[in-house]
């Protein structure tokens, strides 16, 4: 693979995924939908596809890939689940939620895959074509988004090819956006049975914990270093200058709106935070697109997934 346009694309449909599966049998890389975003796949057991995924992404190597896994049967071949990452996974699983676990210390993974961390990284998707390719594949497959590192991630084929043709072998393009829009709520479960919340994301893991046990969850703090992805300062970069929680506007600023802000792209005309997440990335990547230097965004209620926006808008508008 090498130059312009040598990336291929075709629809994940059945034809698409043996073509997928048999990339991913020799090594090579394939961009697949999720119901969050896209996710550039690598079998997770060879070091060198897994060496891919980094050179592709330009992505740093202390900072871990999440594998993704059929079933809760599935992921416990690769990580030890306590007692209540087992009831998540076999009672929650497919769904937009990682769980951050031991290591077993026979798995077969690539180093590179938990960079260097005792722990993995374990989601399984709820997309009928990363679930079909999981199902079509004898080994996990690492994936975290597929874009360049550091920038919008992609939640449509398009999104994907525009900074990834070329340097990646296949495109599977389900035909829609994403249906969730933002990355995987991560949560690592301690010994203790209390849990840290590694990354925000769909998942409100307080109505997790009450729908399964009745009460809040207790909430362990977070190391001071990296554990899982997303929790790089910088991340999620439209490339320009990005002012948050704007209530009045100049010329030359791209205005993502929502609710009664109309914006030049709106997040949600009704203030809905369910379509505001769907939207957000590819609002980004409009803006990321436009002639005006810098970008301005309205007011997210910082509430349910609320939180998870603001969180990814926050990392957007950090220093690179």
């Amino acid at each position: 693979m090498s130059g312009k346009n040598a990336t291929e694309t075709l629809s994940a449909d059945a034809a698409g995924i043996a073509r997928a599966a048999a990339i991913l049998e020799s090594g090579g890389l394939v961009a697949v939908p999720t119901e969050t975003v896209y996710g550039l796949a690598a079998r997770a057991d060879r070091t060198d596809a897994v060496a891919k995924i980094y050179a592709a992404k330009g992505r740093p190597s202390f900072n871990p890939l999440i594998v993704h896994v059929r079933d809760a049967a599935h992921a416990e071949r690769l990580g030890d689940l306590p007692t209540t990452s087992r009831v998540l996974a076999e009672s929650f699983w497919p769904a937009p939620l990682t769980l951050v676990v031991p290591k077993r210390a026979d798995a077969d993974l690539a180093p590179a895959v938990t960079a260097g961390l005792s722990t993995v990284a374990l989601r399984s998707p709820d997309h009928t074509a990363m679930q079909a390719l999981l199902a079509a594949c004898d080994f996990p497959l690492a994936a975290p988004s597929a874009n360049r590192s550091g920038f919008v991630s992609p939640t449509t084929a398009t999104h994907v090819a525009a900074t990834l043709d070329g340097r990646i072998d296949l495109i599977l393009d389900a035909g829609f956006a994403c249906s969730e829009g933002i990355e995987s709520t991560i949560v690592a479960i301690r010994h203790d049975d209390t849990w840290a919340e590694l990354r925000t994301g769909p998942v409100d893991l307080d109505r997790l914990h009450e729908h399964y046990w009745g009460t809040p969850y207790n909430r362990a703090k977070t190391s001071s270093g990296i554990e899982a992805p997303g929790q790089l300062a910088s991340h999620y970069s439209p490339g320009k200058p990005v002012r948050l929680d704007a209530g009045n506007f100049s010329a030359d600023e791209f205005v993502i709106g929502f609710g009664g802000v109309a914006g030049d792209c709106t997040l949600s005309a009704t203030g809905d935070l369910n379509e505001a997440a769907a939207r957000l990335y590819d609002c980004l990547h409009f803006a990321a697109r436009s002639t005006r230097p810098v970008i301005a965004i309205a007011p997210i209620p910082h509430e349910g997934i609320g939180i998870a926006i603001n969180d990814r808008l926050r990392r957007a508008a950090a220093p690179s």
